[in-house]
């Protein structure tokens, strides 16, 4: 598969494990800043991480301020997933198994849904997803880093 540029130079397509998984990655980013939005249009709430009721309330795990939860799930994945596509798509450039790279990212994915949903949203904010996740995108990322070096050891001369 290849497409053309210019004056019809054919270019291949050079990340396509990277470029399918961008789709579920996206839809759930857009779930996890319409829980945002919606706590905004909810409580009236147009600034801040926190509404204006619950300031003393952040360390409240049986019952913590809706703003402040929808914003941190939306902010982990914001912190995980943009560097987990840089790794993945460095390890795809540099000739990865696209098999691995699949099992990875549906893992990798699977984790942060899984962060999030029995996580943080779960009871008391402290479900299993919560060190599922960080635990596991930590591995994923020292994994994918170690299988990327791995990839380009020639370079070093091994």
């Amino acid at each position: 598969m290849s497409s053309t540029i210019g004056l019809g130079v054919p270019v291949p397509k050079m990340l396509p494990i990277t470029g399918a998984w961008t789709l579920p990655f996206t839809a759930y980013l857009i779930l996890l800043s319409n829980r945002v939005v919606y706590q905004r249009i909810k409580h009236k709430q147009w600034i801040g991480s926190q509404l204006k009721s619950d300031k003393d309330n952040s360390g409240n795990f049986e019952n913590p301020d809706p703003l402040f939860l929808e914003g941190r799930c939306h902010m982990n994945f914001l912190e995980n997933v943009p560097f987990a596509f840089v790794l993945t798509a460095i390890a795809e450039l540099n000739g990865a198994n696209r098999t691995i790279l699949n099992y990875a990212m549906v893992t990798f994915f699977a984790m942060r849904v899984g962060h999030v949903e029995l996580g943080l949203r779960g009871k008391d904010t402290l479900g299993v997803g919560r060190p599922i996740g960080i635990f596991g995108s930590q591995g994923f990322m020292a994994v994918m880093a170690g299988y990327t070096a791995y990839l380009v050891k020639g370079y070093w001369g091994y």
